[in-house]
């Protein structure tokens, strides 16, 4: 058995400050996959037997209650003692939260009280030039208030994501920055024709959003496609821009879709700013997370591969991701010892480099 050290949770969101009824716990619990077939729940899925076998005892409840026991149970402590007690339950002591989600999430200030843990904000670049689109009239100040806030926004978060329009590998990967004459043009033609809220999807904008972040330093976190529901995303695209960054000074954290964790180990064991996340990729396995990382450990060096639970709106996605990921690197390691792959003092130093210490560098969280 591995002693697995506290966790940093290098990328999650805040969780839903409202209660939910059956209905729309399972919608959240599937995290926008559809619904069941008819007649069966989405707790009968890796993840809905995760919960049951993690959560119920930290509710005061036996492993694999049904559903409908755990859910009043849920509802008769309060979404807010509920969420605590889960939070603190997972192990987790330092939440990275990703801002800009349009649901009634708990930012990082409550993530910490609630989970009894630190918490930092990575600001997602998308919904930041949102709001600035809402508050300025022209496109030069669009561009000028834009730039300001990108760089204001590094003086206090700990990196930057983007999710939207990178599967294609199209302009807003391109190995260089877009021009100003295009930039303009874009911000012009998106600024006339969108409406107050609506999501930027433009890729020469987005492109001019990356390679902003990339020159203020901090860390970027990069979805390898839009975060829609059922989305397979591939990070093979981003090899480009992967290039085009190397020797500038900003790390590259990928955030694999659902079985692309190969082809992000691949990219962060070439090229030194980059570095894998295994949350996506473990978080829908359930009992197969052990196979899921002892591939990503087989393509990537220990210290690129970065532990995170990718949980939104229910606490309990943050118990099973950090549940999981113990379980599996236990499993993983525990196989390495007993076959003499390596010293049980390399065992625990990995453990460490994962949970932990990686993200710690990264982020430079100490």
């Amino acid at each position: 058995m591995i002693d697995t050290p506290s966790l940093v949770d290098q990328y999650c969101h805040g969780v839903l400050r409202t209660e939910l009824g059956l209905g729309t716990f399972e919608a959240r619990l599937g995290r926008g996959e559809g619904p069941a077939a008819p007649g069966t729940t989405l707790f009968d899925t890796q993840t809905g037997f995760a919960v049951r076998r993690w959560c119920p005892p930290l509710l005061g409840l036996e492993p694999h209650c049904p559903p409908a026991r755990y859910l009043a149970r849920r509802r008769e402590l309060g979404v807010l003692e509920a969420g605590r007690r889960l939070l603190r339950g997972s192990g987790i002591t330092t939440y990275l939260v990703s801002s800009g989600l349009p649901d009634d999430l708990t930012g990082p200030e409550e993530m910490a009280a609630a989970g009894d843990a630190e918490a930092r904000e990575v600001v997602r670049l998308e919904p930041l030039a949102e709001q600035v689109a809402d508050t300025s009239g022209t496109v030069a100040s669009f561009l000028a208030n834009l730039a300001e806030s990108v760089h204001g926004a590094a003086t206090h978060a700990v990196a930057f994501a983007a999710t939207a329009s990178l599967a294609d590998g199209g302009p807003a990967l391109a190995p260089e920055p877009p021009g100003p004459g295009a930039v303009r043009g874009a911000a012009a033609r998106w600024l006339a024709e969108r409406r107050v809220g609506e999501e930027l999807t433009d890729p020469v904008l987005l492109g001019h959003l990356l390679w902003t972040a990339v020159a203020t330093g901090r860390p970027l976190q990069l979805h390898a496609g839009p975060e829609e529901p059922g989305l397979r995303t591939d990070p093979a695209p981003l090899t480009g821009f992967v290039r085009a960054t190397a020797g500038l000074g900003t790390d590259l954290v990928l955030l694999p879709g659902d079985f692309h964790h190969r082809h992000a180990a691949r990219l962060a064991a070439a090229h030194p700013h980059v570095y894998a996340d295994s949350g996506a990729a473990l978080a829908r396995t359930g009992a197969r997370a052990a196979a899921i990382l002892a591939d990503i450990l087989e393509l990537a060096p220990f210290g690129k591969v970065l532990f995170s639970t990718g949980a939104q709106s229910l606490p309990e996605l943050h118990v099973v991701g950090a549940h999981l990921f113990r379980e599996a690197l236990d499993r993983v390691l525990g196989t390495w010892l007993t076959e003499g792959a390596c010293s049980p003092t390399d065992a625990r130093r990995v453990a460490h480099l994962l949970a932990a210490d990686n993200a710690h560098r990264v982020y430079g969280l100490r």
